[in-house]
């Protein structure tokens, strides 16, 4: 087959790697450091789904060819960046299954409307993957990646070519990583969102997640914002998918005990990500000095409560306690953090 990636970081990195091992003719977009290494090194893979050193076509844009046209591409740049990526790479993906793998709401509803002639999958990928440094990524946590098709439901089955398109990412990404298809993909995404509350204190404090769940300060704010996300949701309709163990009885439970109780949660959360420091995707945004996906992670929720005519407050000062790291430089302590989401509560 003939694959495309656009956004060859982290987990576009891992895929455009498995991709290669398995024999495929792969393609990546890529820019900066990261493009040279992969010109002139490669890309090495390392970690749980072994090593290898792939040697895709890389450049700034996928290229056209009009006789040999990809069979299938993937998105997996950040969410801030998604439109304008398919806005550049728009004459390669005409009629081209596209599988959005993103994180957040609506990533891949906005990329089916906004390229109306190409069928569109969605995917969570729920493995862990980090930027070691340009042109090699590593696994740290292994898990699958589900699949489904956005807006899809019982009342309003999808089209034809979507559904061909889902089948045809099941059956060769299949190959490469372990893959759940869902047909509750809006619940998946919720749920993942949940799983995502990891993210936004790691980029805060600067220290891996497994660090901040350790911080008693630190996992009661994780906790607090992963129950406010949970309200949320539900007051928004959303039945969740169970993903990594996180199941809607699961939820709804977390959501309703007294707040130590629910504090094991994370803990749990943190023994399934092994020992291997987990930094999260903000952080290696923040260490690599590029804009976070924050307002795609915490501002969900923060978007989804002000829809309802609600307040989000634990997520609201998480997201702006990520765009001051952004700015200043400079990481917040975690007592500093406990005290500015107590004020945001009490307020």
């Amino acid at each position: 087959m003939r694959v495309g990636v656009i956004g060859a970081g982290a987990v576009g990195g891992v895929i455009a790697a498995l991709a290669d091992r398995a024999g495929h003719d792969v393609e990546v977009t890529a820019r900066g450091a990261q493009l040279d290494a992969i010109e002139h090194r490669g890309l090495r893979l390392s970690g749980h789904w072994g090593e290898h050193t792939a040697r895709p076509r890389a450049s700034a844009l996928l290229h056209v060819d009009r006789t040999n046209p990809f069979d299938l591409v993937l998105l997996t740049v950040k969410a801030q960046d998604a439109r304008p990526a398919l806005e550049a790479n728009a004459a390669a993906l005409a009629g081209v299954p596209l599988v959005v793998v993103q994180n957040g709401l609506g990533g891949a509803a906005a990329a089916a409307a906004q390229l109306p002639g190409t069928p569109v999958v969605g995917a969570l990928a729920l493995f862990a993957a980090s930027y070691l440094s340009p042109g090699e990524v590593s696994i740290t946590t292994p898990a699958s990646t589900y699949l489904g098709l956005p807006g899809a439901t019982d009342a309003r089955p999808a089209p034809p070519a979507d559904t061909a398109a889902l089948a045809l990412a099941e059956r060769a990404l299949g190959a490469l990583l372990p893959i759940e298809r869902t047909a509750n993909f809006a619940g998946a995404q919720w749920t993942k969102l949940i799983v995502n509350q990891i993210n936004a204190l790691p980029a805060i404090t600067g220290l891996a997640v497994q660090e901040t769940i350790a911080d008693p300060r630190l996992r009661a704010v994780l906790t607090a914002s992963m129950r406010e996300a949970v309200a949320v949701a539900r007051a928004s309709g959303v039945r969740f998918e169970t993903v990594l163990g996180l199941s809607d009885p699961l939820l709804r439970v977390f959501g309703a005990a007294p707040e130590p109780l629910a504090r094991l949660l994370p803990r749990l959360m943190a023994r399934r990500m092994g020992r291997t420091p987990n930094p999260g995707s903000t952080l290696q945004s923040i260490r690599r000095g590029q804009l976070t996906e924050i307002d795609h992670l915490n501002g969900a929720v923060v978007d989804a409560a002000h829809d309802l005519g609600r307040e989000a407050p634990v997520n609201r000062t998480l997201v702006e306690l990520v765009h001051r790291v952004e700015r200043e430089k400079t990481f917040v302590t975690p007592d500093a953090v406990a005290a500015a989401v107590a004020a945001a509560r009490a307020a």
